[in-house]
């Protein structure tokens, strides 16, 4: 990074900014569309110049650091020709063959830092038909430049609807949870809760202080372990689940599609672990990192709102982890794998009732004040290296999107960079959730972790179905 004086025209950095961008860390996100016709990239660098890069002046900045050590943004020109790659296969080979090429082609862009003398972002065209598209294009951004609810504004607002252009994609919205266990105005329910949430918001607190910096979960056959995970080779594999059938699970059990889904991996997870334990049951202790959305939003807001001074969803990187120990699997669960949605359901909604999240931030900004940007990264990247895996979910639109006349036929995203043997990354679009799973490469099965979700999947659908059954 440059040193640069102080009078030049620099932007501060947030705080999160600076932590996915250190010598502790180095986070991007791989945004995947796939097309339903062959690409033509005749127009993307006007595409890019006169729709990409007017969303927002951090894709036209570099990092640098002032007199005073502190990092900033510093608007630059863009060589566009710098951030657009297509890369050349062998020609007129099956898809199958491309399959196999475009999975190792984004093995190893995951492992490539992001250059840091020009903006942090990438785009890659794909144009290899494989078994699931024509063509394929790869956003390659920064985390420092924003979440993946900032990524997913930005990358709305360069597609457009496939039936009709004119008008604007629709996402679900997020409505709030109502509480319908009664009046809580009389002192007999609010002190009790009040007494709840303080004991729930400090053991929280002090459990994830604990897990961030001395308590590590145990070596398992989803934790390596090893030093400088980030830097290796991940084996990327996608599954595909029914919006309709999750949205039947969610009505029957009462639950969110989160919960769904999430206790479907967790189960999936413990099956596997049990399997590559050959048979016996695998009691290791393992933490997921779930990520938590911290904006008070309903939907997405469009970019001209997110970057407002005050505005109620803005741009950057707001969230925070929550600890989520994985059920065990026992009998009762393999019986009735509903328990398993169940269980996490509990565990997830008391800790995000509790205020665990918002210490933890603060204290991480304590951290940063007393000791630097540099040492609160390391407590981040601690957090992450002590826990099995990490879990993170977006919305996608209700839908079929476009890109310059390209019908977008699916999408997904996968993080990179991140310090753990397992990443698992959700997103919904049209009626189809898609979960994709990054695993380390040669210590993870990829494909049975695969098998194992599905089929956890598959058995809490059955069990649906016979409790529907049964109540009627």
């Amino acid at each position: 990074m440059v040193l640069e004086k102080e009078e030049d025209d620099l932007e501060p950095m947030s705080p999160s900014a600076q932590y996915f961008n250190s010598s502790a860390l180095n986070v991007s996100v791989l945004v995947v569309l796939e097309t339903e016709v062959p690409l033509d990239d005749s127009k993307t660098i006007p595409l890019v110049r006169d729709v990409f890069l007017p969303i927002n002046p951090r894709f036209s900045s570099i990092m640098v650091i002032d007199e005073n050590g502190e990092k900033r943004w510093k608007k630059v020109e863009v060589e566009l020709q710098d951030h657009v790659y297509v890369p050349i296969f062998p020609e007129e080979m099956s898809p199958q063959f491309y399959d196999e090429y475009f999975e190792d082609y984004l093995s190893k862009l995951s492992m490539l830092q992001l250059p840091q003398s020009q903006p942090l972002w990438e785009i890659h065209l794909i144009k290899y038909p494989t078994s699931n598209a024509a063509g394929t294009i790869i956003f390659k951004i920064h985390h420092a430049i924003g979440d993946g609810y900032s990524l997913m504004g930005a990358l709305l607002s360069c597609l457009q609807r496939a039936d009709n252009p004119s008008l604007p994609l629709t996402l679900p919205s997020v409505q709030p949870r109502v509480d319908t266990s009664g009046d809580h105005r009389t002192i007999f329910k609010t002190v009790p809760k009040i007494f709840s949430l303080l004991f729930n918001t400090v053991s929280d607190f002090l459990g994830s202080l604990m897990k961030s910096s001395l308590v590590e979960d145990d070596l398992s056959p989803i934790r390596s372990g090893d030093i400088g995970i980030e830097f290796r080779p991940i084996a990327p594999t996608r599954m595909t689940f029914s919006l309709g059938q999750i949205k039947q699970i969610k009505a029957t059990l009462g639950v969110t599609i989160n919960d769904v889904i999430t206790g479907a991996i967790f189960l999936g997870t413990r099956l596997y672990m049990q399997e590559m334990s050959k048979g016996s049951s695998d009691h290791s202790n393992c933490t997921a990192l779930v990520m938590l959305n911290t904006r008070m939003f309903r939907s997405y807001q469009s970019i001209k709102e997110m970057v407002k001074p005050k505005a109620e969803s803005p741009w950057g990187n707001h969230f925070a982890f929550l600890h989520v120990q994985l059920p065990e699997l026992v009998a009762s669960t393999e019986l009735n794998p509903i328990e398993f949605i169940r269980k996490a359901q509990q565990i997830i909604k008391r800790k995000r009732s509790s205020l665990a999240v918002y210490l933890t931030a603060a204290f991480i900004e304590i951290v940063k004040k007393l000791k630097g940007h540099e040492v609160a990264a390391q407590c981040i990247h601690k957090t992450m290296v002590n826990a099995s895996m990490t879990i993170t979910n977006m919305i996608g639109p209700v839908e079929k999107m476009s890109l310059a006349n390209h019908p977008i036929k699916g999408m997904y995203f996968a993080i990179a960079g991140n310090p753990q043997s397992l990443n698992i990354t959700i997103v919904s679009y049209v009626d189809k959730l898609r979960v994709t799973v990054g695993a380390e490469k040669g210590f993870i099965d990829s494909q049975k972790l695969k098998s194992c979700i599905e089929e956890a999947f598959q058995m809490i659908l059955k069990s649906v179905a016979c409790e529907i059954q049964q109540k009627n």
